[in-house]
């Protein structure tokens, strides 16, 4: 059975995202936060996650005070974990055009099973 419940996947707040230029050596850039939370959208209930972000930067660096807002408006969404992962890789994927991006989400048990998503590829110039 399936519920019906009033989050929205709109609610995802991009703009909140900025970045600052690099000019910097080639290097893997890694943010990790074990903050992440969305809701699960068949059952409601909250999906919590370890967040790994790794890349190495061509010419822009995530600012990470808008790495935060833009996770924080991801609790209240009802979005499956695999969905959630697609969503932060393309998103970061698009802003920072890096040499290089992962993206990994580590999901809290839920059932006794263990979920792990993750996305990696270079920039395709």
């Amino acid at each position: 059975m399936e519920f019906k419940l009033p989050f929205k996947i709109d609610k995802i707040k991009t703009d909140t995202l900025a970045t600052f230029p690099y000019k910097g050596e080639k290097q893997l850039i890694q943010y990790t936060t074990k903050e992440f939370s969305a809701v699960c959208p068949f059952s409601g209930l909250p999906d919590i996650a370890t967040v790994i972000i790794e890349y190495i930067p061509n010419k822009l660096c995530l600012e990470l005070k808008s790495l935060k807002y833009y996770f924080v408006s991801f609790r209240n969404v009802g979005i499956y974990q695999e969905d959630a992962t697609n969503r932060i890789f393309k998103t970061l994927y698009r802003l920072l055009k890096p040499k290089y991006l992962s993206v990994k989400t580590i999901y809290n048990t839920r059932g006794g099973i263990d979920s792990v998503c993750c996305i990696a590829k270079p920039y395709n110039y």
